[in-house]
């Protein structure tokens, strides 16, 4: 277990959102994975919470010491908890209170249903004109669907991603991970980080309005760019390429590997390195096109030779002549692999409950101000003291405004 302590990625450096605060009301992946991220740069995010709590809390099928999913401990460092009842009027009164303080509130509920509750952009810009709201639903704020359940599943499928992925000879299947949840939350980020350099500029705020499903049609660059210069509906490749060939996973004696030899000089050397001078003469793999064309006659001849040697000989020989290949890893060995841990792609933190826990490491690496995990993730309500003391609640009003949580 990587043992890396928090104290050594720079915790001294400044910030560069050290003077932005974030309200978090959000549920279970790309709101609070985007807050995270502007938490990681240095923002205060509250995260505020129902008083039964976000989702992700309950949401995996084990639990470590505590009640909190290994999930939501993943996607909730650099943030306070606080609980309120926004279905209550005290609960509504307090958020807004709240809000006067924030720069950048972030909600992922279905469409209409912050209006519904009175903190809404309009009444939240109502108090703070300067705000920044991002919306994230799975469609969007209008259109005939924005009021269809906005799910990473969903939305892959809807936007055409679970069209294209998947064998060829077999059913459709779901990207392995959520990127539609994942991208929506990259791209609101880089929205509300626009916004928030423009409102230096002007002084307002704006509503950004951002969907998972629209994340997903943006991926789609090549496949869509191959519907609307062909006409042709893309269907599915498996791990193949819609632009060049070989430009997928081959099976070893022991297991796959992946490679890209995407161009006439990287395929002559590849029929060089497997000593296959019939593949490179063979007219039917004469250029790009042809290859494309026949692409499975072309994994098939591949194959013969490649079932020969392991994986990691042939990913070894291969990068060696200059052509590009990898493994494909299974988790224990991205996280056992000597890059993984030169990146720092896990990192340990201390949680109150917990104690020593994982979580993903930064994905990009800032040198000059480097993110820091500067808070372990909440505990529910964790925070409610304090937050409510900076805002001045007494009591009496807390109690209303929380549903009775301490």
């Amino acid at each position: 277990m990587d043992d890396s302590s928090d104290t050594e990625r720079g915790a001294d450096a400044p910030l560069p959102l050290k003077a932005m605060r974030v309200l978090d009301v959000c549920q279970v992946m790309a709101g609070p994975f985007c807050c995270m991220l502007l938490g990681d740069l240095g923002a205060d995010v509250i995260k505020v919470e129902p008083p039964e709590g976000d989702q992700a809390r309950r949401a995996m099928g084990f639990k470590l010491k505590g009640d909190d999913s290994l999930g939501f401990l993943n996607m909730n460092r650099n943030k306070r908890s606080v609980t309120l009842d926004l279905k209550s009027e005290a609960g509504r009164k307090t958020f807004l209170r709240l809000a006067e303080t924030a720069d950048v509130i972030v909600e992922n509920y279905r469409p209409g249903a912050m209006k519904k509750l009175g903190v809404d952009y309009e009444a939240v810009r109502a108090v703070n004109p300067a705000i920044i709201y991002a919306s994230i639903s799975g469609f969007g704020q209008t259109g005939p669907w924005a009021n269809r359940p906005g799910f990473d599943l969903i939305a892959q499928g809807a936007s055409g991603i679970i069209s294209v992925t998947g064998d060829p000879a077999g059913p459709p299947a779901r990207a392995g991970v959520p990127v539609t949840d994942i991208g929506c939350s990259l791209f609101t980020l880089y929205a509300i980080l626009a916004a928030y350099i423009g409102r230096k500029a002007t002084g307002r705020g704006q509503s950004i309005d951002a969907s998972l499903y629209e994340a997903g049609i943006a991926f789609a660059i090549w496949d869509i760019s191959e519907y609307w210069g062909t006409g042709r509906v893309p269907g599915r490749l498996g791990t193949a390429n819609r632009m060049a060939a070989p430009y997928e996973a081959v099976r070893a004696k022991d297991g796959f590997f992946v490679i890209g030899a995407n161009n006439d000089r990287l395929w002559a050397r590849l029929c060089e390195v497997l000593d296959r001078p019939d593949l490179k003469a063979n007219p039917s793999y004469k250029t790009n096109a042809d290859r494309l064309a026949n692409r499975a006659a072309l994994a098939h001849d591949l194959e013969a030779t490649f079932v020969t040697r392991s994986r990691d000989e042939w990913v070894s020989l291969l990068l060696d002549a200059g052509i590009p290949a990898g493994p494909i890893s299974d988790y224990a060995e991205v996280f056992g692999s000597d890059q993984a841990k030169a990146r720092r792609m896990k990192m340990m933190l201390t949680h109150p409950i917990e104690g020593a826990i994982p979580n993903i490491g930064f994905p990009v690496k800032l040198k000059g101000t480097p993110q820091q995990i500067r808070r372990p993730p909440p505990l529910l309500g964790e925070h409610n003291d304090e937050i409510f003391a900076e805002l001045g609640i007494t009591d009496g009003e807390r109690r209303l405004a929380t549903g009775g949580a301490r």
